[in-house]
Order: structure tokens, then C-alpha cells, then sequence
């Protein structure tokens, strides 16, 4: 089963960091999320600083957390902020293919809402 994967861009990175954490915030944000990226197994770095924005819903602590999951397995972090219904629902071995497409569904549509909640000049996931 194909997940839908979003394209993100660092402009995205930074909106979200805007829209979600506080103007003295944004600094201390920025830089930390710089650590993701640095090593030679971190993957996609602009989509995963957004799902570690996503698992910090604004928090710092949050963010440091997500972060440290992110540098030892970057996947732990994008499976629990782009599809957590699919990730807890759905087993490997799940046969009911409407179960899966239910769950895919559910999980781009909140992925979507939150990307483009607003607060934030507009823009898209979709490529």
C-alpha cells in the first residue's frame, strides 16, 4: 500500500515555526531543528523538522523530544506525525485492505488540516 508522502520545503519549516511557537521562541526553534540534518543518516531533513513540529504541537520540551527520536530513527518520528491512526491501527499483516485505505485517508486528511491550519500565509502539500 502506497501512503501519501507530503512535499515539504524549508519555507513550510519556517511558517510553522512562526505559526506555532512564540516570537522569542522562534530563534531557539530554528536552531534546534538545525540539528536534524547534520548527520550522514538523516534523511529528508525539511519533512521531518515539520513532523518534529507537528509531535511538539508548540511545546519545547516537546520539540527536544521528538527531535532525539528523530536522530536515532528519523521513520519512528515521520510514521507517528503523518499517519499515527495507520501506525496504530493497522498491523503488517492487516488483510482488510478497506481498513488500510480508511486509515491512509484519515491520516492525510488530519495531516492536511494541521499543515494548513490557519494562522499562516497559505500554501500547499501536495506536489
Amino acid at each position: 500500500m502506497n501512503q501519501p508522502a507530503p512535499k515539504i520545503s524549508a519555507a513550510d519549516v519556517e511558517r510553522i515555526i512562526a505559526r506555532d511557537f512564540s516570537a522569542e521562541q522562534v530563534a531557539p526553534v530554528r536552531a534546534a531543528l538545525a540539528e536534524y540534518g547534520t548527520k550522514a543518516w538523516h534523511a529528508e531533513p525539511d519533512r521531518v523538522r515539520v513532523a518534529i513540529l507537528k509531535m511538539a504541537d508548540g511545546d519545547s520540551g516537546r520539540l527536544r523530544n521528538a527531535l532525539a527520536a528523530a536522530d536515532q530513527d528519523y521513520r519512528d518520528v515521520l510514521s507517528a506525525a503523518e499517519y499515527p491512526r495507520y501506525a496504530q491501527q493497522v498491523s503488517p499483516s492487516e488483510k482488510n485492505e478497506i481498513k488500510r485505505l480508511l486509515a491512509v485517508d484519515d491520516d492525510w486528511r488530519q495531516y492536511r488540516e494541521w499543515f494548513e491550519r490557519k494562522g499562516r500565509p497559505g500554501g500547499s502539500i501536495a506536489g
